[in-house]
């Protein structure tokens, strides 16, 4: 059985600003984020998960969030969250 690959993007409630990565199981993910036990997220907690994209392939979830994080990349985040995010 294939394990999915999920492109995940986080807000910090505290700054703000967005973080995006990847993992292969979300919710632990995201409480690990929450408690401070990533090291490049502990500053800025707490976070809310705002999107997420599942992927079966791990070189393809790597390629998309590489893209994520470039100018365009955040463009279309905010594009697609336009509404979620003013609201």
């Amino acid at each position: 059985m294939a394990r999915y690959c999920y492109v995940y993007v986080l807000r910090s409630l505290a700054e703000r600003q967005f973080y995006v990565d990847l993992t292969r199981d979300l919710r632990a993910r995201q409480r690990a984020d929450n408690k401070g036990l990533i090291a490049s997220t502990r500053r800025r907690i707490p976070f809310q998960l705002i999107y997420w994209e599942g992927y079966l392939n791990g070189s393809a979830a790597a390629q998309h969030k590489k893209y994520l994080k470039t100018a365009w990349g955040k463009r279309y985040i905010k594009t697609r969250l336009r509404r979620y995010l003013t609201g």
